[in-house]
């Protein structure tokens, strides 16, 4: 699953200050930003803040895009740039202390209840990443950009991309198997040992 570029008219279009054009751009691309913002930052409501921002600055800097990259990989190196310079802010703040039970849980609906834990402790061993694997594995499994594109996006080596794919689906997969969970793996039962008796 890849994002698809915008409509070269469209965008354009938008590149001139078409306000119609770019709500099309941003009707096609705000769903993926925004589930990639929340998943780096956690909070719906930062997560809409700088959805919005973002598109406040792709807009301003539509103008001067130039299509030697992909659109997408512009538009997430934006993002990448917007969440960081947050998180460093962010740092820098006095933290509200939540608790655990206050943070609404992720729901899927019509699924059992094992599978809602499942899914519950995938999210958690993401969380817990650091913020490069982080970006780099929700880039990769959550928005669907390609090798490539995340290293475009990420401004680093297409080596360091899988690298860091690689060592964030290990860590996700040690930290589910801490909690004894497993995907796609048929549970079996260790070999029986015949002794001679």
């Amino acid at each position: 699953m890849s994002l698809q570029q915008p409509d070269f008219g469209v965008l354009r279009k938008a590149q001139k200050g078409d306000e119609r054009a770019f709500s099309l751009i941003v009707r096609a691309y705000q769903v993926p930003v925004y589930n990639y913002v929340l998943r780096l930052v956690g909070d719906r409501t930062l997560a809409e803040d700088l959805t919005q921002e973002v598109f406040l600055r792709v807009f301003q800097g539509l103008p001067r895009f130039s299509s030697r990259s992909k659109f997408t990989t512009w538009l997430f190196q934006v993002t990448k740039n917007r969440v960081l310079d947050e998180l460093r802010a962010s740092e820098r703040r006095p933290r509200a202390v939540v608790a655990l039970e206050d943070v609404p849980p992720l729901e899927v609906v019509d699924a059992p209840m094992e599978r809602l834990e499942a899914i519950d402790a995938v999210w958690r061993a993401v969380e817990a990443l650091n913020v490069d694997l982080k970006m780099a594995l929700l880039l990769r499994d959550v928005v669907g950009l390609s090798y490539t594109e995340i290293a475009d996006s990420l401004e680093i080596t297409l080596a360091t991309v899988k690298w860091r794919i690689y060592k964030a689906r290990e860590d996700v997969q040690v930290a589910l198997a801490r909690e004894g969970i497993t995907f796609g793996a048929e549970e079996t039962a260790p070999p029986r040992v015949e002794t001679a008796s």
